[in-house]
């Protein structure tokens, strides 16, 4: 590592006022601090390897990245970190051997915020590969590997990334990573169900640690054992990420500040505190996504030169209760109440805004729930999911409404949450599906929720015969490969057949094409 670029104190501490004039994002731990800065420990020693729960990178710009990663020498045992703020050096380079150093600083691992560090690296070239290493102690971490978007004035050829949700630790091994590393996407879009919340159960693939969350420990436990999966591991080591939350980030089919079941509003408030302060601890965002209290500002666009623009949306945090209750039921007057919302308002004019202004060949939409009305229900009997899209029928027709009186350019909706693959076009008006399309919805499985899956539902055929907007549905486990040119976008749903066990075999079970211009799609 190089010298450091600071005064160190014959106590092998470093004092305030250099602490302020570090490298990196010192400020930001700053900010995020509730006590005095105080001391910061530049020659840490450890129980054992700080580094278990590896390295990850996001949100790409085009001259730089967030690099995350988080100190814990025993990661199931709340950490196992000094209740002091730790120095940590990082280093950005060209190679793998990290001998073309192109980047480098400190930055603080602070305890209030389970020593995790987010290091918003500026001043690197547009559309590279990089590599990156953090150093605490005597320790180094693994090398991670990002990349840079494109200039904002650029066309590129092309963009390879993998859409990814719904990993429950308990329910099956993450074989679909293992298969993704294996395809080197230049980014990964996860939609949500990174954790889940509920209390270890016997008799599962594998066990959670600890029982149902509520306090911040609690989620930080959960967070971390889902970390030390290998798998998941090297793909956040190999690419940078996009990421927001769906709802068992927090609990089940949360709605604002409405819980599922009934509970204590200030309870609930503080419970939703915790799980934002343990979730931004795990993920590379930026400080524009710190959590404040029980609100955090997830919301975001993400742009990829002129090829596409990720509208990345948060549809938990500000929607309206739920009409008619949360599974599937049959359309009801508060379903379609102009008052509902999944967005919320100020959420909806950011979306239109970005929208109407992107200059990108692709919008795409990188959200948690279908949007596609679909009936799963046989014959004259209609249910919709209230959870998704179709409970909130006016905000959903505002948003498609908008695409098309707009004309905003190659609109692609990104979704998760149902543990299962769609693939789906969405008419401005379902209620005249004789109408063309005005986008098209790929809607990724689960990585491991709901354990092993089938390649047909059991209503296969009835279900696409109700809903001819829907081009395949599949209930195996996996992920959408996706590759976008100027000219096409092409998503690939990639799958296993089993996950409660290893090894299981990656297949291609549907691929689709829909081709600039043309809301519409082809089977490939």
């Amino acid at each position: 590592m190089p010298a450091p670029l600071y005064r160190v104190a014959r106590n092998g501490s470093i004092g305030r006022r250099d602490f302020l004039v570090m490298t990196g994002s010192l400020w930001a731990a700053a900010l995020w601090s509730t006590r005095s800065l105080g001391a910061v420990l530049a020659a840490p020693k450890f129980s054992d390897n700080p580094f278990q729960l590896g390295v990850a990178s996001g949100d790409p710009q085009s001259d730089g990245v967030v690099l995350w990663t988080r100190l814990a020498p025993k990661p199931l045992e709340g950490g196992g970190m000094p209740d002091e703020a730790v120095q940590v050096d990082w280093q950005v380079a060209e190679d793998e051997q990290m001998t073309k150093v192109v980047q480098q600083g400190a930055t603080v691992a602070n305890p209030d915020w389970a020593h995790s560090v987010h290091v918003e690296v500026a001043g690197l070239k547009p559309d590279r590969w990089y590599f990156y290493q953090f150093r605490a102690g005597n320790e180094t971490s693994p090398t991670g590997r990002t990349r840079t978007a494109p200039a904002a004035d650029t066309l590129p050829d092309r963009l390879r990334f993998a859409v990814a949700s719904c990993q429950h630790f308990e329910t099956g091994y993450y074989t679909a990573y293992e298969h993704m590393l294996r395809e080197s996407p230049d980014l990964v879009v996860h939609l949500g169900d990174y954790i889940y919340e509920g209390a270890g159960r016997d008799k599962q693939v594998r066990r959670h640690v600890g029982p149902k969350l509520m306090t911040v420990e609690d989620y930080r436990l959960r967070h971390a054992q889902y970390k030390t999966d290998p798998a998941l591991r090297a793909m956040h080591a190999a690419a940078p990420w996009l990421v927001t939350w769906d709802d068992h980030e927090f609990e089940n089919n949360c709605a604002n500040l409405i819980p599922e079941h009934p509970k204590p509003l200030e309870v609930y408030r503080q419970q939703r505190a915790n799980a934002y302060k343990a979730y931004y601890e795990h993920m590379p965002l930026r400080v524009s996504q710190l959590p404040q209290g029980p609100d955090m500002p997830l919301y975001r666009r993400v742009s990829f030169g002129r090829l596409a623009d990720f509208h990345v949306l948060d549809t938990r945090q500000y929607r309206t209760d739920q009409p008619c209750g949360d599974g599937g039921k049959a359309p009801c007057e508060a379903s379609y109440d102009a008052a509902g919302t999944i967005l919320g308002d100020a959420q909806r004019a950011w979306l239109f805004d970005g929208l109407s202004a992107s200059p990108a060949q692709w919008n795409v939409l990188a959200q948690q729930v279908m949007m596609a009305r679909v009936d799963f229900r046989e014959g004259d009997e209609v249910a919709h999911s209230m959870d998704q899209w179709p409970g909130y029928e006016a905000d959903r027709r505002r948003v498609l409404t908008h695409l098309h009186e707009h004309k905003v350019k190659n609109p692609v909706v990104l979704t998760g949450d149902i543990h299962s693959n769609w693939a789906n076009e969405l008419p401005v008006d379902f209620d005249n599906l004789d109408g063309s399309s005005v986008a098209v919805e790929f809607v990724g499985t689960s990585i491991s929720s709901s354990g092993d899956g089938s390649q047909e539902s059991e209503r296969q055929s009835s279900l696409l015969s109700e809903n001819p907007f829907v081009k395949f549905h599949n209930r195996e486990r996996g992920y959408v490969l996706c590759e976008v040119t100027p000219d096409n976008w092409r998503s690939d749903y990639r799958t296993v057949e089993y996950v409660s066990r290893k090894g299981a075999p990656l297949n291609t079970r549907a691929s689709f094409v829909v081709e600039a211009g043309k809301s519409k799609l082809e089977r490939a």
